[in-house]
């Protein structure tokens, strides 16, 4: 049982990067993640795999060490610890450590140790980079409240592309390459979304003026999520808030600014992070 004045210097140093602790933990960690990752990418090439093997094996386990260790601090810091162990980063960080101890009954399974590589998202943690942070944050706010609207939108664009496959499969046929109406289907996604990969292309005087108008349409459809994204970053700018602090109950963080509770987990975010 860890003492609630250690716990909660401790959730200071490995959730919060306001402290000069903090700033040098999330500094170290990420050069031990940056280390754990350019130790797997050197063990894939066969004659620096082959020739130093033990060294890199070594190195790898330090860094499992390491982060196991991490691991382990975070669930036991955190007040609600299903809450941070089910979430992006908690994740993320058992994924960290699971492939090198995986490995021990499954030869090949380090490989997956590359996803190490996702942590290096806590980079925008580090230094205080504030104005960093806070933008990435507005962000990821923005994409949450658009995610209805976004989620209607491409409902509309699902419904236009059945239209317009099936139309182009009965107008240009199996002959043009149109065989079947979910290849005209990947056509008229491809055509919409101006990406033109140019390996099935109607061939009928009427297909290329379908095909015309479909671009048309393409250059006005992207438009829509920008404009929707665009007006929720411009709100969530408005109103961020408590965008560094961290919830003491399960780590995450970005709060509406009069938020009085973790909208993830119900604690309340001026409480001590131990208890």
């Amino acid at each position: 049982m860890i003492p609630p004045g250690l716990r909660d210097r401790l959730y200071q140093v490995v959730f919060e990067s306001d402290t000069p602790a903090g700033r040098r933990f999330d500094i170290v960690l990420l050069w031990v993640i940056l280390g754990s990752v350019a130790v797997v990418v050197l063990e894939s090439v066969p004659g620096i795999g082959a020739r130093y093997q033990r060294p890199l094996w070594l190195l790898e386990w330090v860094f499992t060490a390491v982060f196991t260790v991490e691991y382990a601090v975070r669930l036991a810091v955190v007040r609600k610890r299903l809450a941070y162990a089910t979430s992006l980063f908690g994740l993320v960080d058992l994924l960290a450590i699971l492939p090198t101890w995986v490995a021990l009954f499954l030869p090949g399974a380090q490989s997956f140790q590359v996803i190490r590589g996702l942590r290096l998202l806590r980079a925008f943690r580090i230094l205080r980079m504030v104005e960093y942070v806070r933008e990435a944050q507005v962000i990821l706010v923005a994409l949450r409240a658009s995610t209805r609207k976004i989620t209607v939108f491409l409902g509309a664009i699902l419904t236009a592309v059945t239209i317009i496959g099936a139309t182009m499969y009965v107008v240009e046929g199996p002959q043009n390459g149109f065989d079947s109406i979910p290849r005209a289907m990947y056509w008229a996604v491809v055509t919409l979304s101006t990406v033109g990969y140019g390996d099935i292309s109607p061939k009928t005087p009427l297909g290329q003026l379908l095909a015309s108008l479909v671009m048309m349409l393409g250059y006005s459809v992207l438009a829509v999520p920008t404009g929707i994204v665009t007006v929720e970053i411009a709100q969530a700018a408005r109103m961020q808030g408590r965008l560094g602090q961290a919830c003491p109950g399960c780590g995450r963080e970005g709060h509406e600014p009069d938020a009085r509770f973790c909208r993830h987990c119900g604690t309340a975010l001026d409480a001590d992070g131990g208890g």
